[in-house]
């Protein structure tokens, strides 16, 4: 049968909770289980010397709450007036330890999966941010006026690797009968080194057959 304390604020609803209190440590027995935190919650202080039960219960659910919440317990309702508190017999927590005591429940697996999902879905997010984009105009030039410059761009825009996007180009004549190539690109910041595409890809073989050099003439943040 459930052990109702009501008013346990006022006088009388503190004697009732000392009196049930006598020669027990706490609520339903001798290990502190979730009706020792509600009831606790109940009480706005540590009772007085007028209720020596009382008083004696508080401190050890106190102590035993302190190292992992101080003060009064989370999560429980304190002050003012409301329901009447229940101290509901339950079932003894698994194990000899009081400090097993599980206070609000286990996590589930569904809970956990829902956990790393979140915090998964925070670093997709996180790194999308971080990930910006440069747009940059390149002049391609070539090695004399015999340059075939249709191969010399089919050269460029063979080089193909993740965040490299060509875009327009145009030739554009830069005297004695030799034109250089200019070419849009879109790179993304974090996987693409402008510098290295010029110094790796761009007037390495087999592309330096065509490309004599390679200059950045535009170079912004989109």
């Amino acid at each position: 049968m459930a052990i109702t304390f009501s008013d346990l604020h006022t006088e009388s609803g503190l004697k009732s909770l000392d009196d049930y209190l006598s020669g027990k440590t706490y609520i339903s027995g001798d290990k502190i289980t979730k009706d020792d935190i509600k009831v606790y919650g109940a009480v706005l202080e540590k009772p007085g010397s007028s209720f020596p039960n009382a008083s004696k219960w508080y401190e050890c659910v106190s102590s035993h709450l302190a190292p992992t919440f101080p003060g009064k317990a989370v999560g429980v309702r304190i002050g003012g007036k409301g329901a009447p508190v229940e101290a509901t017999p339950a079932k003894a927590p698994a194990g000899d330890d009081d400090d097993d005591l599980d206070l609000f429940g286990d996590e589930t697996e569904e809970d956990k999966k829902a956990a790393e999902e979140r915090e998964a879905s925070k670093a997709k997010s996180a790194k999308k941010k971080e990930s910006g984009k440069s747009s940059v105009l390149l002049d391609v030039k070539p090695w004399d006026d015999e340059t075939d410059m249709k191969k010399l761009e089919e050269a460029v825009r063979s080089i193909e690797m993740p965040g490299l996007f060509w875009g327009a180009s145009k030739l554009v004549p830069v005297g004695y009968g030799i034109k250089k190539l200019q070419i849009m690109l879109t790179i993304v910041d974090d996987l693409v080194s402008v510098d290295s595409l010029i110094e790796e890809r761009l007037t390495v073989e087999p592309c330096d057959e065509y490309i004599q050099s390679c200059d950045i003439v535009a170079f912004n943040k989109i």
